[in-house]
């Protein structure tokens, strides 16, 4: 059975094939070059201590309900300077801080009940720009990820208790060092003192002997 279709339109087909496969060889430069940009998180001075993925709450008061912050990786993280450790987690997709506060000693970290997979804890939390009182509910993949957080949140928290009371006692020691100094510098005034006040006797009880001398 004969084609209705003209030969004509099978040739510029095969042409144009033809040329579509042709390689030129010539190298199109780019219209706009793109340079590399530093990207900074604001963790370039601290070290991760824990790096987990988890789901994070925070309860809502005036909703008296749970409602999600994001599902990422949450961290604890080390200052490398001043050892202050903080909490920041960051969704997985967007990058988005969902929670950042620090790690203070009168924080506790507890089981949430019913469920061996996640806990809660309270925290003055930045993730917003502003400090919140904030009340989180984490939850992990496995009983074992929660209980490596809880762990290790509640062993920062008590060496931070450690770290304040160190502080506390070199800042004691230096005002009592300070207070003897200033005892030792107030002991030699006073000596000082006394020294001065022999020497303006002395000349008045020789006076005394040359009128007496005299009068004899």
């Amino acid at each position: 059975m004969a084609s209705n279709e003209p030969a004509h339109e099978h040739r510029e087909e095969e042409e144009a094939t033809g040329a579509d496969d042709e390689d030129t060889g010539a190298q199109v430069a780019p219209i706009v070059r793109l340079e590399e940009v530093a990207v900074t998180t604001g963790e370039e001075d601290e070290d991760a201590i824990l790096d987990l993925k988890a789901k994070l709450y925070r309860f809502d008061k005036d909703g008296n309900q749970w409602k999600e912050r994001g599902a990422g990786t949450v961290k604890l993280l080390k200052h490398k300077e001043t050892g202050k450790v903080r909490l920041v987690m960051r969704q997985s997709k967007t990058l988005k801080i969902c929670a950042n506060h620090l790690v203070i000693p009168t924080m506790t970290v507890q089981e949430h009940a019913g469920n061996e997979k996640s806990c809660v804890w309270h925290a003055a939390d930045f993730a917003d720009g502003e400090l919140k009182d904030e009340f989180f509910c984490i939850r992990f993949a496995s009983i074992e990820n929660c209980k490596t957080f809880m762990e290790k949140f509640q062993e920062v928290a008590d060496s931070q208790k450690k770290k304040e009371e160190n502080e506390d006692a070199s800042t004691a020691a230096g005002l009592l060092e300070k207070l003897s100094v200033e005892d030792k510098s107030e002991e030699k005034g006073e000596e000082k003192t006394k020294e001065d006040d022999v020497k303006e006797v002395k000349p008045s009880d020789n006076a005394e002997k040359k009128d007496e001398t005299a009068s004899a």
